[in-house]
């Protein structure tokens, strides 16, 4: 890591720590819950409305933090999109600042006197001195930039061991091409915002930033048990390679015997997304190869009820859904139809519509669960 790096870390460190004690447990209108470089968690306490909890996803020291709510709440989701679009520090202790004042405002609170001195000794522009570090210092690697380069450290662990990939350089936890990644996704954010056509909804797109991140991070991505792609660089639909799945079940057997048929070793899902999300259950369906059995219907739909607006909740991570498909098909003695039926491919269209008909089966009948003893 870089000096110039490490001196970021440790102004947001010092920034973090400032506004834990400023806004404590105590404070009557805006608390601190939880503060580390990763993430920042809050809670805004309006006199006449519930509380609400507001989360800040830290990619990098050097960007603005990306905000979300994990509830529907109009006028939070209207402060958020103000700070996005106003020209504000991405100080951290800044970026609260200005936050807090335009809920205050949109909710007919007084604003808090230690707001206003902090946005008065920031600024709106840049008013944290390491922003003036030259851009060549602070910015983000580019895609031409070696890993030696911009002082990455090498991860011993190994991933998508199944392919015989080696383990990519890491900066924070995130391997290099990675960090590249989200760079890529924010700068389109911010043009889309620029040209008034952004896509989704700022929510649903500040949740997906903050999963997909968490994704880049988590042990079973590294390790090479699934692979995420975003199709056509959409933040709202993914392509999913679950390359593993518990070793001693047929189906883990079959993706052997099918990676020698085929020449692939895993199971393409996909993922798309609403711009309710995360209030509306993500759509899920198989690519390739064809499922027999697994709850797997006709188009390669999924049948669980964590899938439908009935079974979902917004505090569902994607790393724990992905995991948990893979662990459905499993129970469901899933296999892979390598006979006749295989040549039936899937289609968007029969997946939708199996779907559709799965939701009404289910709200008109109710769930069916299975006893312990058939695991």
């Amino acid at each position: 890591m870089t000096d110039a790096n490490m001196a970021c870390f440790a102004k947001l460190k010092e920034d973090l720590k400032f506004l834990e004690e400023l806004f404590s447990q105590q404070h009557q209108l805006f608390q601190i819950n939880s503060a580390t470089v990763d993430d920042l968690t809050c809670t805004f306490l309006p006199l006449k409305e519930t509380p609400v909890v507001i989360h800040a996803n830290i990619t990098d020291p050097g960007n603005a933090p990306i905000w979300f709510c994990d509830r529907e709440n109009a006028l939070v989701e209207t402060a958020i999109s103000q700070l996005e679009k106003a020209n504000i520090s991405s100080n951290i202790k800044s970026q609260a600042a200005h936050l807090v004042k335009s809920l205050c405002e949109l909710h007919n609170e007084d604003i808090p006197s230690e707001i206003e001195k902090i946005i008065q000794f920031t600024g709106t522009d840049t008013g944290d001195p390491l922003e003036e570090e030259s851009d060549e210092e602070m910015e983000l690697p580019s895609a031409d930039e070696s890993d030696e380069d911009i002082g990455l450290e090498p991860v011993e662990s190994s991933v998508h061991g199944a392919t015989g990939h080696t383990a990519p350089k890491e900066y924070n936890g995130i391997a290099s091409k990675n960090i590249l990644e989200l760079e890529k996704l924010k700068q389109m954010q911010r043009q889309d915002y620029l040209t008034g056509s952004p896509s989704g909804s700022v929510q649903a797109t500040d949740r997906l930033m903050k999963e997909l991140r968490d994704i880049y991070r988590s042990e079973s991505y590294k390790n090479g048990i699934y692979e995420v792609e975003l199709v056509d660089e959409s933040l709202y639909d993914w392509n999913v390679k679950l390359y593993k799945v518990d070793p001693d079940s047929q189906l883990a057997n079959d993706l052997v015997l099918y990676k020698d048929k085929e020449g692939k070793d895993y199971i393409h899902l996909n993922i798309s997304y609403k711009n309710t999300f995360p209030f509306a259950p993500p759509f899920v369906r198989i690519i390739a190869p064809v499922i027999l059995g697994g709850y797997v219907l006709n188009g390669g739909a999924i049948c669980m009820e964590l899938l439908t607006t009935q079974g979902w909740s917004s505090a569902y991570n994607l790393e724990s859904l992905i995991l948990q498909v893979s662990a459905t098909l499993v129970k469901g003695k899933a296999r892979i139809s390598f006979g006749s039926a295989a040549r039936n491919h899937y289609s968007l269209g029969r997946a939708q519509q199996s779907h559709r008909h799965l939701v009404q089966m289910h709200e008109k009948n109710g769930w069916y669960t299975p006893p312990k003893a058939d695991g």
